[in-house]
């Protein structure tokens, strides 16, 4: 199989003349969001073959790519051009995806770009603003010209012409220009008023190929700009434009005119009636086929493509596309047509659309031969369905569901899109575990529902929204009070966990009803007082009598049902928990589903073992603190998890490092990385059928599906490789900062097109919705692309940073003159100010004061018209109209005049923009409820204002300063607003105002101050404040607001969430304070085990001392601390810290370790009396560690051990001896199981530096309960010694001593170590790793060494050697079961396509793969295992299991033929230090039980 990934890509760009183009042999590019995707398109000729498929992507610009043209000229159809709205065109050599060169020559937005097919190096391009840019690739030169100030929307070269260039722009005009010329216009084409979408040459010169003449046009005339004297140059061509004005119009250069007008055709739609009258959304692009032409092929108003003949142009003759086929047309317009002429000469047209599919027709029968889907949005969500194997849905931003079918031979993308219903981002899906077709979906706005997918019905919703994002969906039992009875209720309810925090409980029967939410029963069950924390995940364990919520503050708790009883409590993570994911039912080992894998916004993934805590039915929840195994290597948050159906134990995750991981989580090792995605992961799902491959999404738009053994890394990247990924991932479009645009008729579409392929958003939302789905279905808003789970969580956390807008050079001269300028005037400021001051008040009378200076015979007009007014008994008309348009004698005649007079003054004022003096005017007329009521009405109250309102009366004055209190709330001064409105007593009011805008000190101080210490208000104000502060991070003052509403739970626990040892310490003191003895015993030993790691010892001990309950951990650190001091002296390089912060007790070395540790203990901790050292040994028992792995962490494996030694030594304390070995040995296996040889004989050195005897005897009667836990200790005490010994053959002085110092062997030995001390041989290779002996014969054995070779009598326990051979040989079957299984799938999943004349890559995969067990199950005759002969060793294996005695199967013994091995070796290297007798014993236990692969080799070797 090849090993590029399938790749589901980004939808191509919308709105781009010129975004995708082919070569010839089969290669087609698209322009999609920043890059440009490459597919192979194939003869596609028979059935088995893809057709095409996604070979890479050129990546390189910031922001969308608009345009996108190969290089037609044979011998570099290599090369191609991109145009970006970053400002750069690039050259690129597609073999090597890498940039050639690239210019930055324009200084506004490209909009049109073409490699000219006459021109080997000569790429034009054009941009907004008119200016276009003629670049010789070769010579690096450029020309500029500009000939039409107005926006380019497409150009293109003549084919036949070297000079010709035709461009179209967004008014409708067409030109073609000499680019010899400088850019003379030898045409301007005028009969088009909308904008050029598309502009084609004839493929043939002259103008013979069309019999086109005058009279049959029914054109007018259309003369050019000027006259052209005919030429060669521009006679014989033809030219086609299509533009938004629904026409395509072909124009002839040699009579520079239009001959011949298609007018589209309004076709009915399949779907339905198209209403002629609504002016549909367009874009009209054209294509001219080489082959036919007389032939045009256009895009039509909803996605149909038109063949047009154009030798009857009277009749306007076309043929649709696709029309024997439903359904195979775009359903939206069409944006670029591109021809291709595939290795057979068959001649294909590929598309790209609206609709976010490139389909690919074939020109001979004008049907559609295959369809490339695409996402629009990130990749929020992915699932397979348990029931229709093979069905991938997956959840897109772009407002659409696709399912894909994984499983079709004929289609490798065989995508369907359900849109129905949605209408915004879809963050979760899950199907339904029984009911097929039956999957429930989960969106950005908070909207839950159901689709059938066998069925072409919208969805069901559920009417319960969330208010936020929906993080999760999961199918469980029904829980009590939310359902009807046992007969009415469903098996399987729907849970959905959205932003806010809120679990919902939905009845699929009956989604119109209300939803559940199971805090209500949690509380009831759990008796709860305190606030319940956030829930940001859901997970039902398979089985349905388990659920897990994940939270916010990165606990996990797990419920059981039916009530919800809380049984546990996981504090592991301490950040917001992104995926909870339960191991699968059906492995080989059972116990294996009860392991709970969970991420968060930490990159460390733990995984608990339940298994205990679900079975012991304790009455009050436990709370874990300590993982069963951590995964560590990635360097984000972990958005999900998935384990593989096909193995135990193993799991896959995806990470905002931009990586997916693969891990064997028993043994902690990554195994497999991809790094195949150019953004943050957002989800991944493992395949059903194939155990080797994976799908994952993320915020690059893409789903990769790609295969773990073809992954070059094992790991997550590190340093260097993480800066390269995050650089790579910062490639991606930024978020434009949206520009408020006035509302105009026609918005123009093609400035209003966003980074690559996100949609248009608000600019058609007025319009009619296509197809029903809106046009806001990109993401354009979405700057911080999270995973569900921190999506709506932290979008809102975290500020958007919008990149500065770069200015051209213009632009930033005018910049520099105007400080020029400002500094210049700046000298007379004073005189200025002075003038000010000097200046008169501005008058209250200015018209009247105006028409008091106007000529002399107005003037004594005036006083005429006073006098006539006075003195008349009645006025007549013509005195009355005087007096009107003299208004000014207002002053010298009655009041209704003067009334009249400060009516037009005041009119003046407010026109004048002077509002206060209009106000001072009324209120002179007494009119103040006149004034308040305008004022409030064009917002211009003042505090004068309101301040006089009580003149007017009471009830003028609440109304006044309400009023005011809107009018400054619409100004922003809300805490000036709440002021008012507690002046009327308003306090509710004003409290309720403050808390909704966000003053929540000012709202507390006001509500503290004039409320009841008891109004509930006071305490909402505190949780409310509390919870946004916590949010934003602001952890300490979190805790006082929580403190303030008397949560003290809440408040310890926040404090806790920075999860540093100083906010921790402070949490649980806090805890201890309050009262909440748990939780402060557990936030003591968290800060405690934060200290450890930095080995500030006495930092520690002073955690640990805030509670009494952590007397026991106490003295574990104790232990620890001396231990490790003890090896630092001895200088393991494991731990060797020079930062290391020390107690004084640790520097006395005298005397043995045991009675230091108890001395220390008697002295520093009081430990004295027996029953103290009872007291602190049952707090320490009820502590259970994992067991050890190769890759557990050195300081985390110290810690158990010492865990395991206090224990031990506490046991010795009160003379319980038994308990003692078994701790003593659980300490040692811990180490061995870690493969650390190093700490194993530490604590041998310490612990048992005389051997086991002094054990033998303190146990007393030989059938105590300790005797064989004391035999396996002494076995590992042998073990231990016989490889010291075997190793000491090698170094140049062995008579000096044979125990060697541990710092003396590690130099040479802690490699050989940590291979050999493993218990599975598999893994390391005695033979391989054995040294050089010294000379034989210089060597002379000590009694020691003779003593310790009899001891390995011991270590043949032939009991022992069957039981770990019955154990090997089950493991074995088991991984051959599995294999074979998966084989099974993969055949029967292949077998379909055997038929076909070729086979299909996945046929091919699955025989080599078929190959490689057969290699693997072969006995020594060379032939397969069948099913019965596996089974009937697993039959024997497991009976021999069960017949031997629980003593020899409880506790550990090293492996019997390893040290077989071992002795041999030391017998061959020195044939006198063993006796015959012994070679003999370790030979015959070889034949015996060395019957498994893994020690196969090694018996021959020795019997022969």
């Amino acid at each position: 199989m090849d090993q590029e990934p399938q790749t589901l890509p980004p939808s191509p760009n919308w709105y781009c003349a010129r975004s995708s183009d082919t070569v010839p042999g089969g290669l087609f590019g698209f322009a999609a969001r920043t890059s440009v995707f490459l597919v192979r398109v194939g003869p596609g000729t028979s059935p088995g073959t893809p057709p095409f498929r996604v070979i890479g992507e050129l990546v390189g610009h910031t922001e969308r790519v608009s345009g996108f043209t190969f290089s037609h000229h044979p011998g570099q159809y290599n090369l191609c051009a991109t145009s970006s709205d970053d400002g750069t065109v690039k050259i690129w050599d597609i073999e090597t995806k890498t940039v050639v060169t690239e210019h930055a020559l324009h200084q506004h937005t490209i909009s049109a770009l073409h490699w000219s097919p006459r021109v080997k190096d000569l790429i034009v391009s054009g941009d907004e603003k008119g200016v276009v840019f003629c670049y010789w690739l070769n010579r690096n030169d450029s020309q500029h010209l500009v000939i039409e100030p107005r926006t380019i929307f497409c150009l293109t070269c003549s084919p036949h012409h070297e000079d010709l260039v035709a461009i179209g722009y967004k008014d409708g005009i067409v030109v073609v220009i000499d680019i010899s010329k400088k850019g003379e216009v030898t045409h301007r084409l005028r009969g088009h008023d909308d904008e050029i979408h598309s502009i084609v040459w004839c493929p043939l010169p002259g103008e013979d190929c069309l019999s086109i003449h005058q009279e049959e046009n029914s054109e007018p005339e259309i003369l050019n700009g000027k006259i052209i004297t005919q030429t060669p140059v521009t006679k014989g061509c033809y030219l086609a434009t299509g533009s938004k004005d629904q026409t395509i119009r072909i124009w002839s250069c040699s009579r520079g005119r239009g001959v011949m007008i298609l007018k589209l055709p309004f076709l009915k739609r399949r779907g339905g009636g198209m209403d002629p009258t609504v002016k549909e959304r367009l874009w009209l692009t054209l294509h001219w086929p080489s082959d036919q032409p007389t032939q045009l092929i256009s895009s039509c108003f909803g996605g149909e493509l038109l063949l047009w003949d154009l030798t009857q142009s009277w009749r306007r003759k076309y043929t649709l596309f696709s029309t024997s086929l439903e359904g195979q047309n775009h359903s939206r317009i069409v944006f670029n047509l591109s021809p291709l002429q595939t290795e057979n000469n068959r001649q294909l047209l590929l598309s790209t659309s609206m609709d976010r599919d490139v389909k690919c027709w074939d020109m001979a029968t004008l049907e559609c031969c295959w369809t490339l889907p695409s996402l629009g949005g990130f990749a929020y969500s992915l699932a397979f369905s348990p029931v229709d194997i093979g069905s991938l849905a997956i959840g897109v931003g772009d407002g659409m569901i696709r399912i894909w079918n994984t499983l079709s031979i004929k289609n490798n993308y065989d995508v369907k899109s359900f849109w129905q219903g949605v209408k915004s981002k879809v963050t979760a899906l899950c199907w339904h575990p029984t009911k097929e077709g039956c999957l429930a979906f989960g969106t950005d706005d908070g909207k839950v529902g159901l689709y059938d997918t066998y069925s072409n019905k919208p969805p069901q919703i559920s009417s319960t929204y969330h208010k936020k994002t929906v993080y999760t969906l999961a199918w469980g039992p029904p829980v009590p009070m939310s359902l009807g009875g046992e007969g009415d209720r469903p098996s399987l309810t729907l849970y959905s966990c959205g932003g806010e925090g809120i679990v919902l409980q939905h009845n699929p029967w009956k989604l119109s009803g209300e939803a559940f939410d199971i805090n209500k029963l949690i509380r009831d069950t759990n008796s709860i007082k305190y606030k319940l924390p956030v829930h940001t995940e859901i997970s039902w364990k398979a089985d349905g009598k388990i659920m897990a919520l994940g939270n916010e503050d990165g606990s996990i708790e797990i419920f059981q049902v039916p009530n919800l009883k809380l049984i546990c409590t996981i504090q592991q993570h301490h950040k917001l928990v992104n995926t909870i994911s339960w191991h699968h039912e059906h492995g080989s080992q059972p116990e294996l589903s009860y392991l709970l894998a969970s991420g968060s916004n930490n990159a460390v993934i733990y995984v608990h073992n339940l298994k205990t805590v679900i079975e012991s039915n304790a009455e009050s929840p436990v709370t874990i603190t300590e993982p069963y195994r951590t995964l560590s290597g990635h360097t984000a948050k972990i958005t999900r998890l998935a384990w593989s159906p096909h193995h135990d134990g193993r799991l896959v995750s995806a990470s905002y490092d931009g990586t997916a991981q693969v891990w064997d989580t028993l043994q902690e090792e990554p195994l497999y990385n991809f790094r195949g995605h150019r953004g943050r992961l957002l989800c991944v799902v493992w395949s059903p059928f194939d155990p080797d491959c994976i799908y994952s999404g993320a915020d690059d738009f893409c789903v990769y599906k790609w295969l773990t053994s073809m992954q070059d890394h094992s790991r997550p990247p590190q340093g260097k490789k993480s800066i390269e990924l995050e650089k790579k991932r910062l490639s991606q479009p930024k978020p434009k900062p949206k520009k408020k645009k006035k509302a105009t008729s026609r918005i123009p579409i093609k400035q209003e097109s966003f980074e690559g392929t996100e949609e248009e958003s608000i600019k058609d939302n007025s319009g009619p919705t296509e197809n029903g789905v809106s046009d806001q279905e990109g993401e354009e808003e979405a700057p911080e692309p999270e995973s569900p789970r921190s999506l709506a969580a932290e979008v809102s956390r975290e500020p958007v940073i919008c990149p500065p807008v770069s200015l051209g050079p213009e632009k930033s001269k005018v910049t520099v003159n105007n400080k020029i300028t400002l500094l210049k005037k700046e000298p007379p400021k004073e005189k200025s100010e002075a003038l000010i001051k000097k200046r008169k008040a501005r008058s209250m009378f200015p018209l009247s004061r105006s028409l008091d200076h106007r000529s002399k015979e107005e003037l004594h007009q005036d006083c005429l018209v006073l006098a006539t007014a006075k003195h008349s008994r009645e006025l007549n008309e013509d005195v009355s109209a005087d007096l009107e348009e003299r208004f000014h004698l207002g002053l010298f005649t009655d009041r209704a005049t003067l009334y009249k007079m400060i009516e037009v003054e005041g009119k003046g004022h407010l026109e004048n923009g002077h509002p206060e003096l209009f106000h001072q005017l009324m209120l002179w007329k007494g009119d103040l409820q006149g004034v308040l009521q305008t004022a409030a009405e064009r917002g211009e109250l003042t505090d004068n204002l309101v301040a006089m309102a009580p003149v007017a009366g009471y009830h003028v004055w609440l109304w006044a300063v309400e009023a005011f209190a809107k009018q400054l709330c619409f100004q922003d001064q809300h805490v000036k607003a709440a002021s008012h409105l507690l002046s009327i007593h308003k306090v509710y009011e004003a409290v309720e105002l403050l808390k909704s805008n966000h003053f929540y000190r000012e709202a507390v101080a006001v509500a503290k101050a004039r409320l009841r210490p008891d109004d509930p208000i006071l305490k909402d104000l505190y949780l409310s404040w509390g919870a946004i502060l916590e949010k934003d991070g602001h952890y300490a003052m979190a805790a006082k607001c929580y403190l303030g509403a008397t949560s003290t739970y809440d408040a310890a626990k926040v404090l806790a969430k920075k999860g540093d040892a100083a906010s921790l310490r402070t949490a649980a003191e806090l805890a201890a304070v309050v009262g909440e003895e748990d939780l402060s015993a557990s936030l003591a030993l968290r800060c405690a085990q934060e200290l450890l790691l930095a080995r500030n010892w006495v930092g520690a001990q002073e955690a640990l001392q805030l509670h009494e309950s952590l007397k026991g951990q106490r003295l574990v650190f104790c232990l620890l601390e001396l231990l490790s001091k003890h090896l630092e002296e001895r200088q393991l390089s494991e731990c060797r810290n020079s930062s290391s912060s020390y107690h004084a007790w640790t520097t006395g070395t005298e005397g043995p370790f045991v009675e230091r540790v108890t001395a220390v203990w008697k002295n520093v901790f009081g430990l004295d009396t027996p029953l103290q050292f009872q007291a602190a040994l049952q707090k320490l028992q009820s502590i259970e560690y994992p067991s050890a792995t190769n890759n557990t962490p050195c300081k985390q494996l110290l810690l158990h051990i010492c865990h395991d030694l206090t224990l031990a030594v506490l046991n010795q304390e009160v003379s319980a001896w038994d308990e003692a070995v078994k701790a003593l040995l659980q300490a040692v296996v811990r180490s061995y199981n870690a493969g650390n040889f190093t700490i194993m004989q530490e604590v041998f050195s310490v612990f048992l530096p005389e051997g086991c005897d002094h054990l033998r005897s303190k146990l007393g009667e030989h059938q105590s309960p300790g005797t064989p836990a004391l035999k396996s200790l002494e076995a590992f005490f042998i073990y231990g010694r016989l490889y010291e010994f075997w190793w000491s053959l090698s170094r140049p002085c062995p008579e000096s001593s044979v125990w060697v110092r541990v710092d003396h062997r590690r130099e040479n030995c802690v490699e050989q170590s940590q291979n050999l001390d493993d218990a599975s041989p598999k893994e390391s290779d005695p033979e391989a790793s054995q040294s050089e002996p010294s000379e034989p014969g210089n060597l002379r054995l000590k009694e020691d060494s003779e003593r310790m070779l009899n001891a390995c009598n011991e270590l043949f326990s032939e009991k022992h050697a069957s039981l770990q051979n019955s154990q090997r040989t089950i493991a074995e079957v088991q991984d051959t079961l599995a294999e074979m299984i998966r084989q099974h799938q993969k055949s029967q999943l292949c077998k379909s396509t055997v038929n076909g004349p070729d086979r299909s890559e996945p046929e091919q995969e699955a025989e080599k793969s078929l190959a490689s067990p057969q290699s693997q199950f072969k006995e020594e005759k060379n032939e397969p295992v069948s099913l019965p002969e596996l089974t009937k060793r697993l039959t024997e294996a497991n009976e021999r299991m069960a017949k031997f005695p629980e003593s020899i199967k409880t506790w550990p013994f090293p492996d019997v033929l390893e040290c077989c091995l071992v002795l041999l070796h030391i017998g061959s290297q020195c044939p006198g230090y063993v006796s015959q007798e012994m070679r003999q014993q370790a030979q015959e236990l070889l034949q015996k039980y060395g019957s498994t692969k893994v020690y196969k080799r090694h018996c021959q070797t020795f019997s022969t």
